[in-house]
């Protein structure tokens, strides 16, 4: 099998998790290249849910090894959690199975702090974070005062980066009195982190070696993306994005090897458009039509548990995504959630005063102005797409639907998803 990149097209939760999970079964290794554990991929095998964060989905194929790379920021408390909770499933995780970068940088406690009193501080213009310290620790990274994995491992090191990192915050907020309670729990906050880079010690490595040494022994790696397109950092609907690049360049960057070893760059899509957060969303759907497709794809935050804003697919967002990601081909998910619907709109255009645009504008001002264009099709009442496990099965207006995204589009369309299971799966 060949080396993979997997995003997001949409704006997250475009349902990768399964489709990684899929594709794994002919690869050697998985690496994740972004984000934090603001990441919910969603697996089902069998009936059983398994929520993953920041462990790739291939932990739950035996003999894979999954690496979690530099680009990624890396909770330690919610990384063991995340083990144990596996390891109580039946899931063994050991570091034959599981690496993490040393150059990963560890999200703190007060990384979660700054958020939560960051968010607040900005009130309606809140950009609707998960809330998991995320945007600081990247904040930190480029600011080069950043905390890394292996700083776990030497304790006097650390120490003096915390509490150097500790003395700029209280001179950043005089007057947050949180803030001066960082001095107080300052040694108990060393205490905490040291122990769990002693339970981690195992799993930290050299991974832009491992994963290199992989690729030229022959070997398929399938590399995880988290969030979307329209949240990236550089290519998203700036500032409600997240802090990393989300795109298929981060792969390269945050895992440390060349864009030469990419085969393929699959992007996934679900069969509408979702959004959790704040932000421009031009094909959202705010009456009855928006409700249904949230309860019928039970459109709520595998993270936060919060409801997804829904909307019909959008071809604008869809062209920005096979552009800036050089997408090879597209991966429909949730198909099965617009069975019994009578009209079925795509998003063809914006408008923006007078001006009828195409391609995703760059500037805030105009997408929160634009409407969307829609073109209606005929939906496929009366017949299912749920579980259908072969294209020749699937209803020929469900196809026809196929054939208009991956004609207006100009790429195949790989894999088509028709419900949770792992099995519930079409390849082309």
């Amino acid at each position: 099998m060949a080396n993979i990149i997997i995003v997001g097209t949409q704006w997250g939760d475009e349902g990768k998790g399964k489709i990684v999970d899929c594709l794994t079964e002919k690869s050697n290794v998985v690496a994740r290249f972004q984000g934090g554990h603001n990441a919910g991929h969603t697996v089902v095998i069998g009936g059983d849910k398994f929520i993953l964060h920041l462990i790739p989905s291939g932990i739950l194929h035996k003999d894979k090894m999954c690496i979690i790379g530099n680009g990624v920021v890396v909770n330690p408390e919610a990384l063991m959690s995340e083990i144990m909770a596996l390891e109580l499933r039946g899931v063994r995780v050991t570091k034959d199975n599981l690496r993490v970068s040393k150059n990963a940088h560890v999200i703190m406690d007060y990384h979660e702090d700054l958020d939560g009193w960051k968010e607040h501080e900005m009130g309606s213009k809140k950009i609707g974070t998960t809330g998991r310290g995320i945007g600081p620790c990247y904040t930190d990274k480029v600011a080069r005062s950043g905390i890394r994995m292996h700083d776990l491992d030497w304790p006097e090191q650390f120490k003096e980066k915390h509490l150097a990192n500790i003395a700029d915050l209280i001179k950043r907020y005089p007057n947050n009195p949180d803030i001066q309670n960082l001095v107080k729990t300052a040694e108990a906050t060393y205490v905490k982190y040291i122990s769990l880079g002693k339970q981690l010690k195992d799993y930290i490595d050299d991974t832009d070696i491992t994963i290199n040494e992989a690729i030229k022994s022959g070997k398929s790696v399938l590399f995880e993306g988290a969030q979307g397109t329209l949240l990236d950092v550089d290519h998203g609907t700036y500032p409600y994005v997240t802090s990393s690049n989300a795109t298929a360049g981060g792969a390269m960057t945050g895992l440390g090897i060349g864009p030469k070893c990419i085969d393929e760059v699959l992007g996934v899509a679900k069969a509408y458009t979702t959004r959790v957060g704040e932000g421009p969303f031009p094909s959202e759907l705010t009456g009855h039509e928006g409700e249904l497709l949230r309860e019928k794809g039970a459109e709520y935050g595998a993270t936060t548990g919060r409801p997804r804003r829904c909307g019909w697919l959008d071809f604008v967002v869809l062209r920005h995504a096979v552009r800036v990601n050089g997408l090879t081909g597209l991966v429909i998910t949730k198909l099965d959630i617009l069975d019994g619907m009578d009209k079925i709109k795509v998003c063809v255009g914006y408008k923006y005063i007078d001006q009828f645009l195409k391609d995703f504008p760059k500037e805030l001002p105009i997408l929160e102005g634009c409407t969307p264009v829609y073109e209606e099709l005929d939906g496929w009442t009366g017949h299912t797409t749920a579980g259908v496990r072969s294209y020749d099965k699937l209803p020929q207006k469900a196809k026809d639907y196929m054939q208009v995204i991956g004609e207006t589009l100009g790429i195949p369309i790989a894999i088509v998803s028709t419900g949770q299971d792992r099995d519930d799966i079409i390849y082309s």
